[in-house]
């Protein structure tokens, strides 16, 4: 028994570092944003929108821990040097714009909490990012802690602020029923899903278990995906809830200006007490730190995966920190450019998610750990719908209103 749970131990902690991708300033923007302009309406899209992606990293997981590989090494050897280079291409695209939106969120955070001008608070929190990857040189379990409790710090957050807040069951409930309200929403609803299912750490995830071989037993293997399952569960279910608090917290905002996150951390100040603002703005900076570190984890295994190839961990820095300086220096509203960059990871999605479809469903590279009929069926199912979402935008934007 003790021998099992040490090794059921072993496959515990990846998704939780996977996590704090779901968990980071885009979802801040996004989710924030939607509370105060709709109150409950769009957390039906929250909740579905995590049902997915817990799906979505476990198929990941059970990749990397069936074939030994990544998602994008086995693209690369799946696929024509062509299409590789062409999914390369738009995850890198991913990665920046993941970039993007967790430097301009520790910006923003910095500037709100000590008044630091948002071109020297990029700089800062690209900073405090490599001092976190220095956890990540020293070994898995080290970074994982530090991960952790820095979406600790998030979730303590807005569960307060979701209390503050002081809604009843049927505000919550009447939010579970799918609806939208107007061609804004629907903007606003796909961001929020690019936001919650995030391409690069679909990538990431596969990556995090490569290693995590469970041995040739059935046995072990199943206690491996048992492991795997719970693993993300949990650590998708608390996502998910933080991202469901962030929505709910806003719902206060109603009727304010808080279309920014400045302005939401003024409204906080003024509806509930500078108590509530301190920790949105304490939140904010936790989720950029560790959401930055986690995506510039994903640019090595894109690259690394795609080319086999390595760049040092400062210049990768450099080179994505570039986008989000030239917002923060132009003079581009930062929620604005965060919420759009959310609506570019979104339509990232398919890209990732139906060719790990095809590998864990192929019984060749899975073997006893292929997908279901079932789980077939609902990958699919999730795919389209993001599609399906993403080509709902097009439409309503390019037609007249």
């Amino acid at each position: 028994m003790f021998m099992q749970a040490r090794q059921a131990a072993t496959f515990v902690g990846p998704a939780f570092v996977v996590a704090v991708a779901y968990v980071d300033p885009g979802n801040l923007a996004t989710n924030v944003t939607a509370g105060a302009r709709y109150g409950t309406a769009l957390l039906w899209v929250i909740v579905l929108a995590n049902i997915i992606a817990a799906l979505v990293q476990y198929l990941s997981a059970k990749l990397g821990i069936a074939t030994g590989r990544s998602l994008a090494e086995q693209c690369r050897e799946s696929y024509r040097r062509r299409a590789t280079l062409l999914l390369w291409l738009q995850a890198e695209l991913v990665v920046v714009m993941t970039d993007l939106a967790e430097v301009v969120g520790g910006a923003v955070a910095l500037n709100l909490l000590f008044g630091v001008p948002l071109v020297p608070g990029a700089l800062l929190t690209v900073a405090g990012m490599l001092v976190i990857l220095i956890a990540q040189q020293r070994g898995r379990r080290q970074f994982e802690a530090v991960i952790i409790a820095l979406l600790s710090v998030v979730l303590a957050a807005f569960v307060y602020q979701t209390l503050r807040a002081g809604l009843d069951t049927p505000q919550v409930a009447s939010g579970l029923v799918p609806s939208f309200s107007g061609r804004e929403s629907v903007f606003l609803a796909v961001g929020m899903v690019g936001a919650t299912v995030m391409p690069h750490a679909i990538y990431l995830h596969s990556a995090l278990t490569q290693d995590l071989r469970p041995g040739r037993s059935i046995g072990a293997r199943r206690l491996a995906l048992a492991s795997t399952r719970s693993d993300v569960l949990v650590a998708l279910g608390i996502a998910g809830g933080v991202n469901a608090a962030i929505l709910l917290g806003a719902t206060s905002l109603q009727g304010l200006d808080a279309d920014s996150l400045e302005g939401a951390h003024t409204a906080f100040a003024g509806a509930a007490g500078p108590f509530t603002a301190l920790t949105f703005a304490i939140a904010l900076l936790a989720s950029g730190l560790a959401a930055s570190s986690v995506g510039v984890y994903s640019g090595q295994v894109v690259m690394q995966g795609f080319l086999r190839r390595r760049i040092p961990v400062w210049l990768r820095r450099v080179v994505s920190l570039a986008p989000a300086l030239t917002v923060l220096v132009a003079g581009v509203d930062p929620t604005l450019a965060l919420v759009a960059s959310q609506v570019v990871l979104s339509f990232g999605v398919p890209f990732a998610l139906f060719p790990l479809v095809r590998f864990t469903a192929d019984r060749t590279l899975m073997g006893d750990m292929v997908n279901s009929r079932l789980t077939r069926v609902a990958a699919v199912a999730a795919g389209s719908f993001i599609a399906a979402l993403n080509g709902y935008l097009i439409v309503s934007v390019a037609l007249p209103a």
